[in-house]
């Protein structure tokens, strides 16, 4: 059995270096579960789970793809080793991020007051809403939207890549939404 995925595996590899999609596809199909469990069990957060599996297939495709792996038999190892160095470099982030948050908040709060958020009441639920989401959420929206910097200065700042800016933006502008709904309606 174990020679047969790993032969399977191996086809995969060498369809992927050949540059077929569907071979893609059928990777993940095939793994994909598996790192998102993985991941969910050490992050226990379906969202970072998800970012992890995203991440780790970019990096093994783009590896294979590239000739990088050494043996292609042993694609689920090399699946599995790329998900937990993805996994350790969130934590390595987070440990980061979560020592500059502190930091940027208090720059933050010595700030004068935004002149775009005169009606007090909005300016109000904005505070309540912002300080509910996650440190990391707080540190790139205001660097996105209150500083305008740019996405090379932005992704430096957070230490991700300049490509996973979107998904950021993404989930912190919904769960922006989403507690700024709550609040309106209680």
């Amino acid at each position: 059995m174990e020679q047969t995925v790993s032969t399977e595996d191996a086809a995969l590899a060498g369809q992927i270096q050949r540059g077929e999609n569907s071979a893609e596809a059928a990777l993940y199909e095939k793994y994909s579960a598996r790192v998102y469990y993985l991941a969910l069990s050490e992050l226990r957060s379906p969202a970072d789970a998800e970012d992890v599996r995203t991440e780790t297939f970019m990096r093994v495709i783009q590896a294979v793809r590239k000739g990088q792996m050494h043996t292609p038999e042993s694609l689920v190892s090399f699946i599995v080793g790329t998900a937990h160095n993805v996994i350790r470099e969130g934590f390595r982030q987070r440990r980061k991020a979560g020592q500059i948050n502190q930091i940027e908040l208090e720059r933050g709060a010595a700030r004068a007051p935004d002149p775009f958020f005169g009606d007090p009441v909005v300016k109000r639920a904005i505070e309540q809403v912002i300080t509910r989401l996650k440190p990391r959420e707080q540190i790139f929206l205001r660097m996105y939207y209150y500083e305008e910097l740019p996405p090379e200065e932005i992704a430096r700042s957070l230490g991700i890549k300049p490509e996973r800016l979107r998904l950021i933006k993404s989930r912190a502008l919904k769960r922006f939404r989403e507690i700024y709904l709550r609040l309106i309606r209680t």
